[in-house]
């Protein structure tokens, strides 16, 4: 927690920065529940998943090494390898040893997973926009997406020794 300036007293939220903190809090968490639920609802998967599988499809030849696949998941390795595993029982992505590390794995997009996202994506996308973006005005989208970039930015630091969820 940081403290006020030469008082070794924690610096508080203001009551608006606390009306803020909360707001966020509520609206993130009912969005991703709110989308998670499109997603089972409509695909039978969860929201995290749909999204493995759209980093898939955009990586070369529909391949990704799983620690870059992590790294852009934003989730923990052992969160990803579980969610790996239950996509490969669907058939939808495999596992291929590196050809350049013998200790890596790349994770694959199948043509049947490729299909599966193909279907899914305009439910998802209809589900964005009706929570999201067709609540806010041009200029709001363009406030938001900077506001989350400097976030993003202040919580991924350059350099090693970052407590990351895909180092972990």
């Amino acid at each position: 927690m940081a403290t006020a300036p030469n008082s070794g007293e924690p610096r508080w939220l203001t009551a608006e920065e606390q009306r803020v903190w909360r707001s966020y809090l509520h609206a993130t968490t009912l969005l991703e529940d709110s989308l998670d639920r499109q997603m089972q609802r409509d695909a039978g998967m969860p929201h995290v998943y749909y999204g493995l599988l759209v980093q898939l499809a955009e990586a070369p030849c529909r391949r990704l090494r799983m620690t870059e696949l992590a790294k852009h998941a934003k989730i923990t390795r052992s969160r990803l390898s579980h969610a790996i595993a239950r996509l490969e029982k669907n058939g939808w992505v495999r596992r291929e040893d590196c050809p350049n590390d013998r200790r890596g794995q790349n994770a694959c997009l199948t043509d049947e997973g490729f299909e599966v996202l193909g279907k899914a994506a305009a439910g998802h996308v209809s589900a964005v926009r009706q929570a999201l973006f067709d609540r806010l005005s041009a200029e709001q989208v363009r406030q938001l997406g900077e506001i989350t970039r400097i976030v993003a930015e202040g919580l991924q630091p350059d350099g090693t020794g970052a407590d990351l969820p895909w180092l972990r």
